[in-house]
């Protein structure tokens, strides 16, 4: 009976604590008496569970570098591949296959790719890091190294960059011989 009681009463500690913890609160917050009056107002108008209508917003200060990627990105442009899907052919295992993919910015804001990604770790992009004028060509080289695959292979490479949908998809064919 003892023990019946003993676990009860840690199970109300164990639920108070946790009610406290997650969904109280109610701690005072210091403030720095040196930040300026500018800096209050926006805390005391962040969300939280206390304030959750609060609106939220996010400014970027001017000349830093996230602000000049953010201003530069929320420029669209569009992207023209010459090709999105290459095919190898036949290919033996633990060989090196190089595609250069041509494109151009056929748009009317400087192309910013900011990533190139391959389905897997055969799959390696290389991407230009400097925007492309509007008008412009660049390459993206992916080297497809099969390593002991086998068979039929479908390996992509996705872009992200400024363009509307943010990310495009080539692609790379090859039927992997065993190498003997």
């Amino acid at each position: 009976m003892k023990e019946n009681i003993k676990l009860g009463l840690l199970a109300v500690i164990a639920l108070t604590l946790v009610i406290n913890t997650f969904f109280m609160d109610e701690a005072p917050r210091r403030m720095n008496p040196t930040v300026n009056e500018d800096v209050r107002s926006n805390i005391a108008a962040t969300p939280s569970i206390n304030n959750p209508i609060a609106p939220i917003t996010a400014t970027p200060q001017k000349n830093t570098p996230l602000a000049t990627n953010l201003s530069e990105s929320r420029a669209k442009t569009v992207v023209q591949f010459k090709e999105i899907t290459h095919n190898f052919g036949t290919i033996q295992q633990d060989s090196k296959n190089t595609k250069i993919f041509t494109f151009t910015n056929t748009g009317s804001a400087p192309l910013i790719i900011e990533n190139a990604k391959g389905s897997c770790g055969c799959t390696v992009p290389k991407f230009p890091k400097e925007p492309i004028k509007p008008g412009g060509t660049g390459e993206i080289e992916v080297v497809y190294s099969p390593g002991k695959q086998k068979g039929s292979q479908n390996k992509t490479v996705t872009i992200t960059a400024n363009t509307d949908p943010i990310s495009t998809t080539i692609n790379i064919l090859a039927d992997v011989q065993a190498t003997e």
